[in-house]
C-alpha cells in the first residue's frame, strides 16, 4: 500500500483507508475518480491487507446471473471462515434493480463491496447503496506521482527511459494524470528507441504521434493557464481571456475541456446577473461538438468574450453553498405539513396538506405561506446584487417580502 502514488489523502498516515486498516475494520466502499488513478490496485491491496478473498466483476460484462454466482460463492467461503472483498468495476453501469441486489449481502456481511466508478456516485448510484458504503475520492495523479511511476518502471526494467529532461517532462504531461496511460507511454518509448538513442521533446511527439500541451515548464502550467483564463473572465477582461484561451488551444488542450470550464464560469461568476450567459456557454459547447476543429473553436471564443463582458454575480453560487451547509447540518427535517401531499386517509388525519393555500388562487398569485421546516425557521440564502438582470430579481424579492409581511408571514 505504501507504493501507491498520488492518493496520500486516503493512504497517507492520517488517510481514511489507513485508519480503517489500523482498526482492522473494513466497511463497503465506493471509489470515485478518473481512470488510471489506482482504484483497482487499492482494492486488491485492501483484500490482501485484511485477509479477504478478492473477487472482481465488471458491470460492463456482468448480469444478474453473474451477481448471483458471485454472491453464492461468497456465502460458501463465509461458511468456511473466509470473507470476500467483491470489487465491482464500473458499478454505475448496473441498473437500479441490480444495485439493489447488493444490499442484502452487504448488510449480512457476506461481502465487503468495493465499487469503482468514474461518474458522480450521487447521481449514478442508488441512495440505499450509498447509505451503506463510504465514498472515497481518487484524484488525478500529479506530475510528481507520474514521475514516481516512471522511476519505479525504470527500476523494474533495469534501464532508464531514453529521454532528455525536456522530453521526460513532456511525457509526464502526455499522461494527463492517468497512471495506466503513463506506463503504456513508457513502454512505447522503450519499444521505439534504438540502441543508445536519446529522444528530445520534438522526437518524442513525432514517435508517439501525440502532442503534449506545451505549457510553461512548471508542472502546474496546465492549472495555471486555466486559472488565468477563468480569472480573466471573472475580471471582465475579454482580451486577456482570449489570450489564455488561445494559449491553451495552441498547446493542444481539449477544446471540450475548455467549453465545460466556460459553462462553469457562466454559472459560478455570472449566474442570474445575465441568464443568457449559461445559454450561450452551452450553445458554444454544442457548436464545437457539431463543427469540430478548428471552426468550432470560434464558438468557444465567442462565449468567452460574452462572459467576460457580462455583468458578474456569484450570488447563486454563494446561496447554494450556504444552503448545502445548512441542509447537511440541520439533518432530515420534515417540511411543514401544509405543503405535503395527503393521498391517504391516515396522512390527512395527521394534518398533511391541511391549510395549504394554492398560490394561483391568492391575490397576486402569492399566498405568503412559509415553506421551511418549522424546526429550522425561515432562512435567507439568495441575496442578489443590484447588477444586471438580478436588479429585477431584487425588486421581485422585495415585493414578495412586503406581501409576506402584510399577510402574516415573516418578512
Amino acid at each position: 500500500m505504501s507504493e501507491v502514488v498520488g492518493q496520500d489523502h486516503i493512504l497517507g498516515p492520517d488517510g481514511a483507508l489507513t485508519r480503517m486498516l489500523e482498526t482492522r475494520t473494513l466497511g463497503s466502499l465506493v471509489f470515485w475518480g478518473p481512470p488510471g488513478t489506482g482504484k483497482t490496485t487499492v482494492a486488491r491491496l485492501l483484500a490482501d491487507a485484511t485477509d479477504l478473498h478478492f473477487e472482481q466483476i465488471s458491470a460492463v460484462f456482468s448480469g444478474v446471473a453473474d451477481l448471483k454466482k458471485a454472491f453464492d460463492a461468497a456465502r460458501a467461503r463465509r461458511e468456511m471462515g473466509k470473507g470476500t472483498l467483491l470489487f465491482v468495476d464500473e458499478v454505475h453501469r448496473f441498473n437500479r434493480a441490480q444495485q439493489d441486489s447488493f444490499l442484502p449481502v452487504m448488510e449480512d456481511g457476506t461481502v465487503v463491496m468495493v465499487g469503482a466508478t468514474t461518474e458522480n456516485p450521487s447521481f449514478e448510484l442508488n441512495a440505499a447503496l450509498l447509505s451503506r458504503a463510504r465514498v472515497l475520492v481518487f484524484r488525478s495523479l500529479d506530475a510528481a506521482a507520474i514521475e514516481k511511476l516512471f522511476a519505479h518502471a525504470e527500476e523494474v526494467e533495469g534501464r532508464k527511459l531514453p529521454l532528455d529532461d525536456e522530453a521526460r517532462a513532456v511525457l509526464v504531461r502526455m499522461a494527463d494524470g492517468d497512471g495506466r496511460a503513463s506506463l503504456t507511454l513508457a513502454e512505447e518509448v522503450w519499444r521505439s528507441a534504438r540502441a543508445d538513442e536519446i529522444f528530445n521533446a520534438a522526437q518524442l511527439q513525432d514517435i508517439l504521434q501525440r502532442r503534449a500541451p506545451i505549457y510553461d515548464k512548471s508542472a502546474d502550467g496546465h492549472y495555471n493557464l486555466i486559472s488565468a483564463l477563468h480569472k480573466s473572465v471573472r475580471g471582465s477582461d475579454p482580451d486577456a481571456a482570449l489570450y489564455y484561451l488561445a494559449r491553451m488551444l495552441d498547446a493542444g488542450e481539449d477544446p471540450l475541456f475548455l467549453a465545460r470550464r466556460v459553462v462553469r464560469m457562466a454559472v459560478e461568476d455570472i449566474g442570474l446577473a445575465d441568464p443568457q450567459a449559461l445559454v450561450i456557454a452551452n450553445a458554444a459547447k454544442d457548436a464545437f461538438d457539431f463543427l469540430g476543429h478548428p471552426e468550432g473553436e470560434l464558438a468557444i471564443a465567442q462565449a468567452v468574450v460574452y462572459l467576460a463582458t457580462a455583468p458578474k454575480s456569484n450570488a447563486v453560487y454563494t446561496a447554494f453553498g450556504t444552503a448545502m451547509q445548512v441542509a447537511k447540518q440541520a439533518g432530515s427535517l420534515l417540511p411543514p405539513k401544509h405543503i405535503l401531499n395527503s393521498p391517504t386517509k391516515l396522512m390527512k388525519s395527521e394534518g398533511y396538506g391541511a391549510s395549504y393555500e394554492y398560490d394561483h388562487d391568492a391575490p397576486d398569485a402569492f399566498s405568503g405561506q412559509d415553506y421551511f421546516p418549522e424546526a429550522l425557521g425561515r432562512q435567507t440564502f439568495y441575496d442578489p446584487p443590484e447588477r444586471g438582470f438580478e436588479r429585477e430579481i431584487r425588486k421581485r424579492l422585495d415585493y414578495w417580502a412586503k406581501l409576506r409581511k402584510e399577510r402574516g408571514g415573516t418578512g
